[in-house]
């Protein structure tokens, strides 16, 4: 066997080892938690930029770093997988916890510098130029990354739009996309600092390009091991996630605080005429129903006549929260008025709302009145676009609903085709 071909054999094993110990590591992240997986990113990461500088093996096709090719790759798939698995806003960690560990480590590279330093017996003196060429290579290689990390999410994303279902392409194909960027991006401070030569470029390049072909391959078996509710195309707009990536939801955050009910912490109806026209036309727009329901607490003003109305605002605040916990991510909460609350829900039809609005009539027995008897609420469904795609016309639809819900007793779900769960139902 050539040395080449054995130093290519040893590129596959270097790859498949760190895919299954990091894939590992992620997939167990619940029981040993993500802070493990984030560690072992960030460890290597200072391993693969010190080998991306000095040591350069040749394979078939050229002059390669393990360091760029498997591991940087390596890296970049798996921010790619962790964002599959969680969401942009976990992604976003190992990111920024890169680059400004980074930073430091340049900042206190200078500062060791002034140390009048002592060389010991035996011992040799710190090289402190290459440290400080290190920490600047390293900075611009999270640099890089943060670029690579973004623009591979929004790219996976996007070509969700031509290739839906083909989940491994789209892995595939993102990554060979990105890393042939990062590559030039790369060699171009490699040459300035260490005069690498032409064929590092191409050597780097083809090889990046087989550590994604390997790295999109066992992504594939991994596939066959867990299936990953975010494989299929992300039902959030680019724009949204690229918030998420680049912290500018923290801002629309602060602005979401100016339209919360002070009483139970739902959002207010300024709020809903404010965001259920776009969060409608965000669902409408890609063929998605949405649904709209309203929430009464029956016999609420009985409440407040026996046992005065702060008591009664903690059984409001306790339904409230009730709502919440009982609702999914995706759904919002508004307060519409007295005893009355509106949610929307993204992504779901008729049936399915039906179904969360007596899950929600069900959870409401749980919150408990003064004298110690559990609530009940009367709900009207109305969905979008078969009842109609204006918020007006959902709540005119849905109003007319849960009217005929406290017509039929209390304490039921109506929707278009009548009356769902109560004691009626049970009667039958």
């Amino acid at each position: 066997m050539s040395m080449q071909v054995f130093n290519l054999v040893l590129f596959v094993i270097e790859a498949v080892i760190y895919f299954a110990i990091m894939a590992g590591f992620l997939h167990f992240r619940r029981q040993l938690g993500l802070g493990v997986f984030l560690a072992a990113l960030g460890v290597m990461h200072f391993m693969e930029t010190y080998l991306a500088a000095v040591f350069y093996v040749e394979l078939p096709f050229g002059l390669v770093s393990p360091g760029s090719s498997v591991f940087f790759t390596g890296k970049l798939m798996m921010i790619l997988l962790l964002y599959l698995k969680e969401d942009a806003a976990t992604v976003r960690q190992p990111i920024y916890g890169l680059f400004l560990g980074n930073l430091l480590t340049v900042v206190i590279a200078q500062i060791l510098q002034a140390h009048p330093v002592v060389t010991l017996p035996g011992g040799r003196p710190a090289d402190m130029g290459f440290l400080n060429e290190m920490g600047w290579l390293m900075v611009w290689g999270t640099a890089i990354l943060y670029v690579d990390a973004i623009a591979i999410i929004l790219l996976y994303e996007r070509l969700g739009r031509i290739l839906r279902g083909h989940v491994v392409w789209r892995f595939c194909l993102s990554g060979l996309i990105m890393m042939t960027f990062d590559q030039a991006a790369f060699f171009s401070v490699l040459h300035i600092l260490f005069n690498a030569p032409l064929a590092v470029f191409f050597g780097g390049w083809y090889a990046k390009l087989l550590a994604v072909l390997l790295y999109s391959a066992l992504f594939g078996i991994y596939m066959k091991i867990e299936q990953i509710p975010r494989l299929s195309r992300s039902r959030r707009e680019i724009s949204d996630i690229f918030h998420d990536l680049t912290f500018r939801e923290r801002y629309h955050a602060l602005l979401a605080t100016s339209g919360v009910d002070g009483l139970t912490g739902a959002f207010d109806r300024n709020r809903l005429e404010a965001d259920a026209p776009g969060l409608l036309r965000n669902s409408l727009s890609v063929r998605d129903a949405v649904s709209l329901i309203i929430i009464d607490a029956d016999h609420f003003k009985q409440v407040n006549d026996l046992f005065g109305h702060l008591k009664g605002d903690d059984v409001l605040r306790g339904l409230a929260a009730n709502l919440k916990v009982s609702a999914r991510p995706g759904d919002r909460l508004f307060r519409f008025g007295g005893e009355e609350f509106v949610m929307i829900l993204p992504v779901t039809d008729h049936d399915g709302a039906l179904a969360l609005s007596e899950r929600l009539r069900l959870a409401s027995h749980g919150v408990l009145r003064p004298d110690g008897e559990g609530m009940t609420v009367s709900i009207g469904v109305a969905t979008a676009p078969d009842d109609g795609t204006s918020l007006e016309t959902l709540l005119s639809a849905a109003d007319t609903r849960l009217y005929q819900a406290k017509k039929d007793g209390r304490d039921n779900v109506h929707g278009r085709h009548g009356r769902l769960g109560g004691a009626a139902v049970a009667a039958s």
